[in-house]
Formats: structure tokens, C-alpha cells, sequence
């Protein structure tokens, strides 16, 4: 049984690449993720304190459907979908022409990212 050698080196190259791009993008969207919660929570706090010393007026049915119809555009994809940004709604036959050894290795990378990050 021959092997070819450039398939190969072709083969780890890419899946080589996808791992370190993933983990670096895991990384990156763990901490970004974590800075934006810290601020949200901290905004919050701050309306709730500023409701309880009776210096604002904070409509919390308001906030709570907008909260609802925005958490129910992300979860059904009609955000990323209606965003305008190009090429958005090609993402996922876009990632399947790239090959199986790029895409799992960028996908095991970014979990592996996320969770270290």
C-alpha cells in the first residue's frame, strides 16, 4: 500500500490550522462573552438600586417582552439571518466545502477554546 505523502501533509496542515484557529476563537468569544455579562449585570444592578432609591422609573414588562422577542430571534436564527452582514445565511454550506478534516479540527478547537478560556 503506497501513501501519499503531500495528501497528508495537506490533511494535518488544514486540520493543524483549524485547531489553533478554533482555539483562538473559543478563547476569544469566552472572554468577550464574560466582559459583556460583567457589564449587563452591572447595568442592572444599577437599575434596580436607582428604581430603589425612587431616582428612576424602570418599566420592567417593557424590558422583559423586548428581552423575550430578541432571546427569540437568536434561537431561531432570524438574527444572524437578518443582520445584512454578507454571506451570513451561506455559513453552513460555505464550512462544508472546506473539508471534514478543517471543520472538526476548527470545531474541536473552538469547544476546547471555549471551555479553557
Amino acid at each position: 500500500m503506497v501513501v501519499d505523502i503531500s495528501s497528508l501533509t495537506s490533511t494535518a496542515t488544514s486540520a493543524g490550522l483549524g485547531g489553533i484557529s478554533g482555539f483562538l476563537i473559543g478563547y476569544a468569544i469566552k472572554k468577550v462573552v464574560r466582559i459583556l455579562l460583567v457589564i449587563v449585570g452591572l447595568v442592572f444592578v444599577a437599575f434596580v438600586f436607582l428604581e430603589y432609591q425612587k431616582l428612576i422609573s424602570v418599566n420592567w414588562n417593557k424590558i422583559q417582552t423586548t428581552t423575550i422577542a430578541a432571546l427569540g430571534n437568536i434561537t431561531s436564527g432570524q438574527l444572524l439571518a437578518n443582520s445584512g452582514i454578507p454571506g451570513t445565511n451561506h455559513i453552513a454550506t460555505s464550512m462544508t466545502t472546506f473539508g471534514i478534516p478543517l471543520t472538526g479540527s476548527l470545531t474541536a478547537g473552538l469547544l476546547l477554546g471555549f471551555l479553557r478560556g
